[in-house]
């Protein structure tokens, strides 16, 4: 005789049960996972209120890439390279950064000014000394001190950029009340001698996401007609350091140098490759000079949407356990992206080598 319907059903919420049951022990471990903290806690971000920087003072520097051998065999003589795209982006596997000598860190210079950005696999940079760290990055240039930003206590050289759960810098200043939660820029552009040849090492990195976006503003210019090209290359334009120091200020965290205003030129020369790039981002230039403002806004909204959407000379640097990424941040633009959750912790560090003040396109 068939089960009758009272029959079927308690069957059914039988095994519902014991499907329950069982699915709340196969997840009980995951949910009992704790989080213990960042792996490199030497790099938690120092915020020190009290610490303050004198002005910064011109210097003279010679490029590094200026003395390399153009056939780089002292950077990859073994190593396997792997190019993302054809303007910008090159994996780097088989060579230890911490191994190089002068010459081949002087290799390295020139490799970044030509490919934009370089990504170095298994590493073991994080793990050297700070000493270390600062004294390699230190061959290309001194090393920017950051006025706002957390970094190391005893080593601020270190811009230290952290987020998880309770800590959320980043978006609160980047993205605001914006819908993306992309924000081109390059780095502390207000400075006189801008950033050149640059360290980004990750110490802590969500499973999915947490990527950084590369531009390449070489091709950007490249892109241009000639008749344009000669409309900009004549121009400057205002970087400010104000809005990152008025929002450090606000929110009662450092401001260790008083915010700089500097004109640069809206295209600039590579010292070493003699290629001419855009000088303009969005995070830090805030007007051309001798324009009105109706005049401003409308150029410079044009190329930050042109940089913005050059997906076709953009690339994405994805991280691995021991990622190092090298760029050229006299010819690059870059972006974060805030595409994971809000509890996951993201932990890296940058080293900031400053460079010469920015060569113009009609020097």
């Amino acid at each position: 005789m068939p089960p009758v319907a009272t029959e079927t059903l308690t069957t059914s919420e039988t095994i519902s049960t014991d499907v329950a049951k069982l699915t709340l022990k196969e997840t009980k471990p995951d949910l009992a996972k704790k989080d213990n903290g960042p792996s490199y806690p030497f790099y938690y971000p120092y915020h020190d209120v009290t610490e303050k920087f004198p002005p910064l003072e011109l210097f003279d520097h010679t490029d590094a890439g200026s003395r390399a051998d153009k056939s780089k065999p002292n950077l990859l003589k073994n190593a396997r390279v792997r190019d993302l795209n054809p303007f910008i982006g090159t994996i780097v596997k088989n060579v230890q950064i911490s191994q190089l000598n002068k010459e081949g860190l002087d290799e390295l210079a020139l490799y970044a000014a030509e490919r934009k950005a370089l990504l170095f696999r298994d590493q073991d940079f994080k793990d050297l000394s700070p000493e270390k760290q600062i004294e390699i990055a230190r061959h290309f240039g001194p090393i920017h001190q950051h006025p706002t930003s957390g970094n190391v206590k005893g080593f601020p050289e270190f811009h230290v950029v952290y987020r998880d759960g309770d800590n959320n810098k980043y978006r609160e200043y980047f993205e605001g009340n914006r819908v993306a939660r992309t924000s081109w820029h390059s780095d502390v552009t207000y400075e006189r001698q801008t950033p050149g040849t640059t360290f980004f090492f990750i110490l802590d990195q969500p499973d999915v996401g947490g990527d950084t976006l590369f531009v390449s503003q070489v091709e950007a210019y490249n892109r241009l007609s000639p008749e344009f090209k000669k409309l900009l290359e004549p121009l400057k334009a205002l970087h400010s350091a104000v809005a990152q120091a008025e929002h450090s200020r606000n929110r009662g965290g450092p401001v260790r140098r008083e915010p700089v205003e500097t004109e640069h030129p809206v295209v600039r020369v590579h010292p070493t490759t003699g290629e001419k790039a855009l000088f303009v981002n969005q995070g830090f230039t805030r007007r051309i000079v001798g324009f009105k403002d109706e005049e401003s806004e409308l150029l410079l909204n044009f190329l930050f949407d042109h940089i913005a959407k050059g997906a076709d000379f953009q690339t994405r640097a994805t991280y691995k356990p021991g990622t190092v990424v090298i760029w050229d941040n006299r010819v690059t633009a870059h972006s974060a992206t805030g595409d994971f959750a809000d509890d996951v912790r993201r932990h890296a560090v940058r080293l900031t080598p400053q460079a010469e003040v920015p060569i113009p396109a009609t020097a």
